[in-house]
């Protein structure tokens, strides 16, 4: 008999160390080469790690939560013989996980099927064998809309097979649910620390303007009218997204990085726009990449596909890099004014609040017009009060008259 260390393999991007996101195995259990052991989070993706050996775990590296150095044991296998020589790097490129799951026994053969680690876990709680779930996803790969409406579907059937009534809830028998602790890994923790720290070294200066939206509500309310297909239906945001870009080309200060390593400021010329997008697993910054050699329909469709993308875990590590400013919007939730905190390491964030009809004295008359406000967030290291102000009043006359959006330059 003899003991093989597993060890943390480089993940990319530099990384030195990497959190426990959760396990597929435990202490005492006998694994077979080429099953799963665990997923191991990076800042922007969880990688499935498969074991390089055949053996018995006998030692693990931590909980969930728990780092480990790249180099260091990550589980310890008793062996028949002298382990061979193995690769441990991943063999797929990893796709995102934004929430560990609970430590379980050694995963089954659904564990191969081409998903995510979450919908792995939701399968397991639900009791589904991921094998008899048709993946639309690429190469067949399970997207969590695939497992909804399975799981609805399934579940649904079992309801009339069985005459099964889900059990009421807390709130509905009067007892108050117990005391639960959530440990911060994972995505939320990532999140945690980059508000603190992004609050706490950047002087936000924030400002907040009022626009007219109504010719641009009418402008995008005929083009939709002309499109059959209601998923490539335009919202607002592709239309700020291309006044914003134009905007940008008279106020280059604010299409910036900060390397606070180099205490260098990046001006970018191409615009690399993340568009922040709130998921079940918690807020994501998808980037359209050269955003500013799109059309209106192309940043559209761009902005649809990332977005989703983001949603069902299938974004990529690319796809969540490289902004250089970054839209938020709460929709239907933005409120009158927010203070969005800037996405480091950019130098600027614009935040879209809810559109609403109010009146407005117009040309001297009082007209119901569409009006919405933009809160927008900059570097005051770097982003004048003045230079800030006027390249969102730049925005406003684009977005007040969104014909100026569409004239060449």
């Amino acid at each position: 008999m003899s003991e093989y260390e597993f060890k943390l393999p480089d993940l990319g991007e530099g990384m030195v160390e990497s959190e426990i996101g959760e396990w597929f195995i435990k202490v005492g259990d006998q694994v077979t080469e080429e099953d799963l052991v665990c997923t191991m989070m990076t800042d922007k993706a969880a990688v499935e790690l498969s074991s390089p050996v055949s053996g018995k775990v006998i030692k693990l590296a931590g909980e969930p939560g728990d780092i480990v150095a790249v180099g260091a044991a990550v589980v310890v296998f008793e062996t028949d013989a002298t382990a061979p020589v193995a690769s441990t790097a991943p063999t797929e490129e990893p796709a995102l996980v934004t929430e560990p799951e609970p430590a379980g026994t050694r995963p089954s053969e659904q564990s191969r099927v081409a998903t995510s680690p979450a919908i792995r876990r939701r399968a397991k709680e639900a009791g589904i064998n991921l094998q008899e779930v048709p993946g639309t996803g690429a190469g067949g790969r399970i997207t969590r809309k695939d497992f909804e409406a399975y799981r609805n579907t399934a579940g649904a059937v079992l309801a009339t097979a069985t005459g099964l009534v889900a059990p009421s809830s807390g709130a509905a028998t009067g007892v108050r649910p117990e005391t639960k602790e959530i440990k911060v890994i994972g995505l939320r923790r990532i999140i945690a620390e980059r508000m603190a720290t992004a609050s706490r070294e950047i002087p936000h200066f924030t400002y907040v303007e009022e626009i007219d939206i109504t010719e641009l509500e009418a402008l995008r309310k005929h083009l939709n009218s002309k499109n059959t297909n209601p998923e490539q239906r335009l919202t607002p945001l592709p239309f700020l997204g291309l006044a914003l870009i134009r905007a940008l080309r008279e106020f280059p200060q604010c299409n910036a990085t900060y390397d606070k390593d180099r205490n260098v400021l990046i001006q970018h010329g191409p615009v690399h726009l993340g568009v922040a997008t709130q998921t079940s697993d918690g807020l994501k910054v998808p980037v359209v990449q050269n955003a500013d050699a799109l059309s209106l329909d192309q940043l559209a469709s761009e902005i649809r596909r990332i977005s989703e993308a983001a949603r069902n875990n299938s974004i990529t590590r690319n796809e969540l890099s490289g902004s250089t400013i970054t839209i938020t919007s709460l929709g239907k939730l933005g409120g009158i004014v927010s203070t969005p905190v800037i996405n480091q390491p950019e130098v600027g964030i614009i935040g879209v609040n809810r559109a609403v009809e109010r009146p407005v004295v117009l040309n001297g008359q009082v007209d119901i017009r569409l009006m919405m406000n933009l809160s927008s967030s900059f570097d005051h290291r770097f982003v004048d009060g003045y230079d800030a102000a006027a390249m969102i009043q730049r925005i406003r006359e684009m977005l007040e008259h969104p014909a100026m959006i569409f004239l060449p330059e």
